[in-house]
């Protein structure tokens, strides 16, 4: 019985009231990015964009975004979508947190489209999982859009419908990605960051489910 409880405790968000206090401080984190140097938490050049995606382990979700070709500044991996201040990575696996495994993307947007990127974010994972992605369960794997502009919030919404069509299509059921705006973004601890570039040979736990997304060709003409 313990083992069930503790199951599907990893399962249910907490609530404002019952998740932990975290702290006032952010958590120390690396100053730029191990793949291209830029710095991680800006300030960022005039006229880029961001939005933040949870797709699973964050790891290798932060991957599909720096090796895009074009258009991406800087990448980050964090913790977003709950309640808990500045948490840690091990308060936010225990599920009392409310967080999503998340990833900063910084963009340009007159180089790459948030259509793009939304291509990127659906394409590779499965948006029907709840709170798991393949083997990693826990409402910390679960898939999110959290948009920073209204334009983003309505594009996403656009794009969770179109690509929901295409999955039910195949068999597959509803989509579960939390779509919502004005979520604030908590960098995680150093050791996180670009972990995939550092670890080549580290874990990746993603996987597509084959269903092209048809909505964002990629980089967008000079």
């Amino acid at each position: 019985m313990y083992l069930i409880d503790m199951f599907n405790k990893k399962l249910k968000l907490p609530t404002a009231e019952t998740a932990i206090a975290g702290r006032a401080s952010p958590l120390p984190t690396s100053e730029t990015h191990f793949v291209n140097g830029r710095a991680l938490a800006g300030p960022y050049p005039d006229g880029l964009e961001t939005a933040i995606f949870g797709l699973g382990c964050f790891w290798g979700a932060e991957r599909k975004f720096w090796q895009l070709p074009a258009g991406v500044w800087v990448t980050a991996v964090g913790y977003a979508g709950g309640f808990t201040e500045n948490p840690t990575y091990q308060e936010t696996c225990g599920g009392m947190t409310g967080h999503t495994e998340a990833v900063l993307v910084v963009y340009d947007p007159k180089i790459v489209s948030f259509a793009a990127l939304l291509k990127t974010f659906w394409e590779n994972h499965d948006p029907t999982q709840g709170m798991r992605q393949g083997n990693d369960v826990g409402t910390q794997y679960r898939s999110a859009i959290f948009a920073t502009t209204d334009a983003q919030l309505e594009e996403a919404e656009a794009s969770a419908k179109v690509y929901g069509a295409a999955l039910a299509a195949r068999g597959y059921p509803a989509i579960t990605t939390e779509i919502r705006k004005d979520v604030t973004f908590y960098f995680a601890e150093a050791y996180h960051q670009q972990y995939l570039a550092k670890n080549p040979s580290g874990y990746c736990g993603l996987g597509g489910t084959g269903v092209s997304c048809a909505i964002g060709t990629g980089i967008n003409a000079a």
